[in-house]
């Protein structure tokens, strides 16, 4: 007797799916429609590039302030005549305080200018009253030392000429004078004075790249100062900052420290620096709601997208794909598509950053966390955008669907 043994049917199960198969069955959308595709990932794009060149130029500027921070230096502070304890008094320096801050321990080098109530115009034909806002000072040799400056043109102050009737011009002054070099004569109060120098921008000193600086000796014998500093600046060593700052005041006016105001001039870069993304958040906002706008622009589109496949996704199904399958396939298209439209808005966001340092002369900085952080965002939108329609594609009866189409 021959025994037959009995087999049961085997229990058939969905082969899986592998990462290759998942990316080509996730694009067939995406080849088959490429216009759509592109004015879909448009909306991702401009979100991101948004983002991107706002932090990019954002952080663009704030290298810039920190490299001019980093050249100028912070350690220096300038001790100025403070507010009179009572109104109609007038507050002055000593005429030697520039000395006494001298000899503070941690300075290294100092410089002084004083205010001259004089006036300088390009000749005496022009009127008194229009000085262009142009300031008369009384400056020290050391003066240019202390502020880190440059000549753009000629000479400092030297020995010889600060006790001749020669000047020296801030950048703003010589513009506004239409002097563009040594040589050439300006008429400060009652007779002309030889330019013979003018200097390179100062950040740290507006007030002195909009005066006219006369060498301190010639100011006293032309045109009748005193010799007391309206302005006394100094330059101490990194470490001893803090501590020469609390000397200052009482060593200028040991009597009255009250009569002497201390201020940091690169405190202005760091706040600006401090400041550099606060406008800076209301554009992230306007990027962040181009990428929202983006995502829904993803959504719609794949919604569309199950509506027109669905013989398509009928057909797979009565072949054996699984929902979990479907689903895969139609948030796979919806990461790619969003993906996309990230590469192309980071490309974006870096050239228009990239541009804008060029014509700037800014560093070109985009910072790795923008970057980072701006990709994983659109892959976040992405998937929230494709979850729905990947769901709504594999609740999809095989039959109805095959039926409707």
């Amino acid at each position: 007797m021959i025994r037959t043994k009995k087999v049961g049917n085997p229990r058939l199960k969905a082969a899986r799916l592998g990462p290759r198969d998942v990316l080509h069955v996730g694009s067939a959308g995406l080849r088959s429609r490429p216009v759509r595709v592109v004015l879909s990932a448009l909306g991702i794009a401009i979100g991101i590039a948004t983002m991107i060149a706002v932090v990019g130029i954002s952080s663009s500027s704030k290298a810039q302030l920190m490299r001019e921070l980093d050249d100028l230096g912070t350690n220096m502070l300038v001790a100025a005549p403070g507010e009179p304890l009572f109104s109609g008094e007038k507050v002055v320096l000593p005429r030697d305080a520039a000395g006494r801050v001298s000899r503070v321990k941690g300075v290294r080098d100092v410089g002084a200018t004083g205010d001259l109530e004089r006036t300088v115009r390009r000749s005496e034909k022009i009127p008194e009253d229009e000085t262009g806002g142009i300031a008369v000072k009384a400056a020290t040799e050391g003066l240019l030392k202390v502020l880190r400056g440059e000549m753009g043109h000629g000479t400092w102050f030297n020995a010889a000429n600060s006790r001749y009737p020669s000047i020296v011009l801030g950048h703003v002054a010589a513009d506004r004078l239409g002097i563009t070099e040594p040589g050439q004569q300006v008429w400060v109060d009652d007779r002309y004075f030889t330019v013979v120098g003018i200097l390179d921008p100062l950040p740290l000193s507006p007030d002195v790249e909009r005066s006219a600086l006369v060498g301190w000796e010639a100011a006293k014998s032309e045109l009748g100062f005193d010799g007391r500093p309206t302005s006394v600046y100094e330059r101490s060593t990194d470490a001893s900052v803090h501590e020469v700052r609390s000397l200052l005041a009482a060593s200028i006016d040991p009597e009255n420290p009250r009569n002497v105001q201390v201020t940091d001039p690169s405190s202005a870069l760091k706040a600006k620096a401090a400041t550099e993304g606060a406008f800076s958040t209301l554009l992230l906002g306007l990027g962040g709601i181009a990428l929202l706008v983006g995502g829904v622009g993803v959504a719609n589109t794949m919604i569309i997208s199950v509506l027109e496949r669905r013989y398509e996704i009928g057909l797979r199904r009565s072949m054996g794909a699984t929902k979990g399958q479907i689903r895969i396939q139609f948030v796979t298209e919806s990461l790619m598509l969003s993906g996309l439209g990230g590469l192309a808005g980071i490309a974006l966001g870096a050239a228009a950053t990239g541009a804008y340092a060029v014509s700037g002369g800014l560093p070109w900085v985009v910072p790795l966390w923008a970057v980072s952080g701006g990709f994983g965002a659109t892959l976040v939108i992405g998937t929230v955008a494709g979850l729905y329609p990947a769901v709504r594609a594999a609740r999809l009866s095989p039959t109805l669907a095959l039926h409707a189409a």
